[in-house]
């Protein structure tokens, strides 16, 4: 398989699969990933959910260019047929968090897969970069749009303009990443993060990804409009009252994500 899944305590693992090609994302895998971000998004037991890459090497190359031949379906087709438009990473819009455990390259849309996740953790080996005007292109699933918000117009100028790499150092000075660890603690990184995630009520950190992911293209007044709906809605549910019955109990609480 070239992608393995593994979901163990409300947290599913995805590994790309593909070492020997830098886990670069051919048809077959692309078409994989898309059935596992719906099963992500449709899965009761699923709460959070890190992606990486096999090995050390590489996080993702981005598309396997040797295999990546024009497909039997038209643009039109992709674009109003599937979420996102077709587009990999555009399809991992959820209000389920998402972490991306980096290892080693993370170039083109390997670097859009990563920057569609809401938390980054790199290795201290890791290297980013859209290198799409090198060859005559541009980054189409995101990374024009995500990269922006996520480190400043300047900053990502800088990067898309120019399509040079970027080390991990880099990317946790200009807040691209939000921890760079040694190579043999990056999955225990991120997993310590899926966890603490993960033991919180469900409903409520959906309600604050969406929130925050949805805010940041609304007017001030509107967003907190829409923060105040969501604190309505999240006031009676079983999760709640149950946060509070734990805390007057010195206890942990039991979410069931209702």
């Amino acid at each position: 398989m070239s992608v393995q899944v593994d979901v163990t305590d409300h947290v599913a693992t995805i590994v790309l699969n593909r070492p020997e090609a830098m886990n670069a994302i051919d048809p077959e895998m692309k078409d994989e990933l898309f059935k596992i971000w719906d099963r992500i998004r449709d899965d009761d037991d699923i709460w959070v959910a890190i992606l990486t890459g096999a090995g050390e090497k590489a996080f993702c190359a981005g598309a396997d260019l040797k295999k990546t031949l024009p497909g039997s379906e038209t643009f039109a087709q992709q674009y109003l047929n599937r979420p996102g438009g077709g587009a990999l990473a555009a399809s991992l819009d959820m209000d389920k968090p998402l972490i991306a455990a980096v290892n080693g390259y993370a170039m083109g849309g390997g670097m859009e897969l990563a920057l569609a996740c809401d938390i980054r953790v790199a290795s201290t080996n890791a290297l980013f970069a859209l290198t799409e005007v090198r060859v005559g292109s541009l980054p189409g699933s995101g990374g024009t749009q995500r990269l922006p918000r996520a480190i400043g117009m300047s900053n990502a100028m800088l990067m898309l303009l120019t399509g040079d790499r970027i080390d991990a150092n880099e990317a946790y000075r200009i807040g691209l990443v939000s921890r760079v660890v040694p190579p043999s603690e990056l999955m225990a990184s991120a997993r310590e993060i899926a966890t603490r995630i993960a033991s919180n009520a469900p409903l409520s950190v959906r309600a604050v990804k969406r929130l925050v992911r949805r805010g940041m293209d609304m007017p001030i007044a509107h967003a907190l409009d829409f923060e105040r709906q969501a604190f309505g809605l999240l006031f009676n549910t079983d999760d709640r009252i149950e946060g509070r019955k734990a805390f007057a109990e010195k206890r942990k609480p039991n979410y069931k994500g209702r």
